[in-house]
């Protein structure tokens, strides 16, 4: 991608479909690994699949932070690569390392020390508690790992290079999901672990990953991993990372812990919505896909024109991507819809699970239009224009005023069906739809970021 190939009207859906193809593949390999272990740990018992979907929530939570940081260099790199400064993209790289790095460590220390209370937050089910424990010592590895390889993948896609991302990720994913057979089965010799597998299979495909990378950096003309850049100091960066950053990661934590009460919320209604969830999950992956992957390449996209200073362009562009996003999420709606008879036939859970997993897979046929929208305007367009503010406040006041205790409510007050509890958390994206929609119209999210003389 050249400085000002993005500028041309008749090249944007030309160079948005070669940054949401890379992504959009990404993507697809994610949710198969996440497939993968749903299938596998079908044949080990629904109590693993139920002890790993609740234990996974702390890798979900983590990746909500790491996607946040992600958010904040993808915000100051792409504008900065408009105007050719990669000082600069490199100082951005090691701020975010040490924020990461530091969350790393919190989780993985935690994970190896007391996963234990870590599970019991989810449930009080014994033997859920154990398996799940078993299962999080062993992810404390890939902890360590991917916080280091997301920023600096964060980095690489800000600059354009989403191949080399989706290379180094589709590398990691495939050999997730060898590892997952060879250890959940005990293939080849490997000795048969169920659960615990999982964790392990993750956490060596993680260090693959993390090798893969440093060897991408020393072939890397532009965008390198060192570990040099996070004892480089520049105020005026950091403030603006802590600035607009420090809000995107504050969105995508307080999004992810409520998110993560969600599960709670399940968790204590019976391990079978339990069981049906982790098959929903896998099923909604699929079906957002191109909805994550349009917004990720969308900020990209619109942080590289206004780091231009094409900023009339730039709204343009997100008239267009809005148009865009409608389609996927019509598209993620209805591939939900047709995998629904083949994830009911699938399926080995009980009679009451599968009541469950019918009803919660058509209620996310078109929860993934609120899904879609939302992602688009406050993880895509706003945050592309430096406005990471506005989705912390919409989402913190959503999620924690208005769907975690109304699920409360209804689960533990009112005491109401299993799925009437859900289809009640489901609405959070279609609450905040009045004031996103209000805010795009605005124009105010429409900021350059970039300065000028900083060394």
């Amino acid at each position: 991608m050249t400085p000002h190939s993005v500028t041309r009207p008749d090249s944007f859906y030309r160079q948005a479909f070669h940054l949401v193809l890379p992504i959009v593949l990404q993507n697809l390999m994610s949710a198969a690994v996440s497939s993968a272990d749903v299938v596998m740990l079908n044949y080990v018992g629904q109590s693993s699949i139920s002890a790993v979907s609740l234990a996974s929530q702390y890798a979900n939570l983590l990746f909500m932070i790491y996607y946040g940081l992600g958010t904040g260099i993808t915000m100051l790199c792409a504008q900065y690569y408009g105007k050719r400064d990669m000082q600069a993209i490199h100082i951005v790289e090691g701020i975010a390392l040490r924020f990461s790095l530091f969350f790393s460590i919190l989780f993985a220390g935690a994970a190896l020390l007391v996963p234990e209370g870590m599970m019991r937050i989810f449930t009080d089910d014994q033997e859920l508690i154990l398996t799940g424990a078993s299962y999080l010592r062993f992810m404390s590895v890939s902890y360590l790992c991917w916080g280091i390889t997301e920023v600096y993948l964060a980095a690489l896609r800000s600059v354009g290079r989403v191949a080399v991302s989706m290379a180094m990720n589709m590398l990691a994913f495939s050999l997730n999901i060898c590892l997952n057979a060879v250890f959940i089965f005990g293939l080849f010799g490997a000795p048969k672990l169920g659960a615990p597998g999982v964790a392990i299979a993750t956490s060596l495909s993680r260090a693959v990953e993390l090798s893969a990378c440093f060897l991408i950096s020393l072939r890397s003309r532009d965008v390198k991993l060192r570990f040099r850049f996070l004892f480089v100091r520049n105020q005026l960066l950091f403030s603006d990372f802590v600035r607009l950053s420090l809000p995107a990661l504050g969105n995508d934590i307080s999004w992810g812990a409520a998110y993560s009460l969600y599960s709670v919320i399940l968790g204590h209604l019976g391990t079978d919505v339990v069981a049906a969830n982790s098959f929903v999950i896998v099923v909604r992956n699929f079906g957002t896909i191109l909805c994550f992957g349009l917004a990720s390449a969308g900020g990209i996209l619109l942080g590289n024109m206004i780091g231009e200073g094409h900023l009339e362009e730039a709204r343009s562009g997100a008239r267009k991507l809005m148009g865009l996003t409608v389609l996927t999420g019509a598209i993620g709606g209805l591939i939900i819809l047709a995998a629904t008879p083949f994830v009911l036939h699938y399926a080995d859970l009980t009679s009451q699970a599968m009541y469950y997993l019918r009803f919660m897979l058509y209620i996310n046929s078109y929860y993934v239009m609120g899904i879609a929208v939302n992602s688009m305007l406050i993880t895509g367009v706003f945050r592309a224009g430096g406005d990471s503010r506005f989705g912390f406040l919409c989402d913190t006041i959503d999620m924690w005023g208005y769907a975690v205790p109304l699920g409360f409510l209804a689960a533990f007050v009112l005491r109401l069906p299993v799925m009437w509890v859900y289809f009640l958390l489901c609405t959070d994206e279609f609450v905040k739809w009045p004031w996103v929609i209000r805010h795009y119209r605005s124009g105010k999210w429409l900021n350059d970021i970039t300065r000028e003389g900083l060394f």
